[in-house]
């Protein structure tokens, strides 16, 4: 893998042989749920997370790993003067990204932190990109200025099938979840700049998919499509018409799974996520 390491943690959605293929330490986050903790895809799969939110009263609760715990790390990654890229999901979402920092801070190790901007397979695609380049050989300073790149080229949807949890969240009035319940609005909105930033309201499954679909064309039009991911919590209503939208219209293989514990909190059941990165 060359002498850059590359960490990430648990929200990145990677799957468990590119995990191991390009040799990527992924640091889990904590939820708190149903009176337990757990650490996120390490003793928690989303499948019953899900079944232990729909039973929990409260929303649960995540958290960032700890600077001590990265600061380990590192030292141990860098103990022989290797360099490491530390690439994490938005900072506008969790202190996950400041939490690296402080860990850095903490050791001798040569880091840099990256706020992806990002969440799931979005962050995916910095984080597969630099271990590409790490296999070639790029020096960390390498990796971070084509990470700026890829982020450029990046978008992503979130659309959500239930208002509850951006209530409890405090992403959303409670007045105004009542009038999307009862129009049955599904919202759409992009994680432009790294926050959660409403762009459109679809009134079926149907339509949202449609507006993702639209989207992707007209912004990938004459563009190379280098990767493109949808993960859901639930959602498989929304997630199996769009993979087969994107397949016929010659872009097969997207996939689908499910998303983190963590980002399914913030969602809700019921929700899914579209990105990709094109040039």
């Amino acid at each position: 893998m060359g002498n850059v390491h590359i960490v990430t943690d648990s929200t990145a959605d990677l799957s468990w042989d590119e995990i191991d293929r390009y040799n990527l330490h992924v640091v889990p986050l904590t939820i708190q749920a149903g009176g337990e903790l757990y650490q996120d895809r390490v003793d928690l799969e989303p499948e019953t997370f899900l079944e232990i939110m729909a039973k929990s009263d409260e929303l649960p609760k995540s958290s960032q790993p700890a600077p001590g715990v990265l600061s380990d790390l590192y030292s141990r990654l860098g103990k022989e003067g290797d360099q490491i890229v530390s690439i994490h999901m938005t900072g506008g979402m969790s202190g996950t990204a400041d939490a690296a920092r402080q860990a850095a801070a903490m050791t001798e190790a040569d880091v840099t932190v990256i706020d992806s901007r990002f969440i799931s397979r979005a962050l995916a695609f910095q984080v597969l990109e630099a271990a590409g380049l790490s296999a070639e050989g790029a020096t960390a300073s390498e990796i971070a200025s084509r990470l700026a790149e890829v982020r450029k080229a990046t978008s992503l949807f979130v659309v959500v099938d239930t208002l509850e949890n951006l209530v409890k969240g405090g992403r959303i009035g409670k007045g105004r979840a009542l009038l999307g319940s009862f129009l049955k609005i599904k919202p759409i909105a992009s994680l432009e700049g790294g926050e959660y930033t409403p762009v459109h309201k679809a009134r079926s499954h149907r339509q949202a998919v449609s507006y993702l679909f639209d989207r992707f064309k007209e912004e990938t039009a004459g563009k190379t499509v280098k990767g493109i991911g949808i993960v859901h919590a639930g959602g498989q209503a929304m997630a199996e018409p769009l993979e087969r939208m994107l397949a016929d219209a010659g872009f097969p293989g997207a996939g689908k799974g499910y998303t983190s514990p963590v980002i399914a909190t913030h969602t809700g059941p019921g929700a899914i996520g579209f990105m990709y990165f094109a040039e």
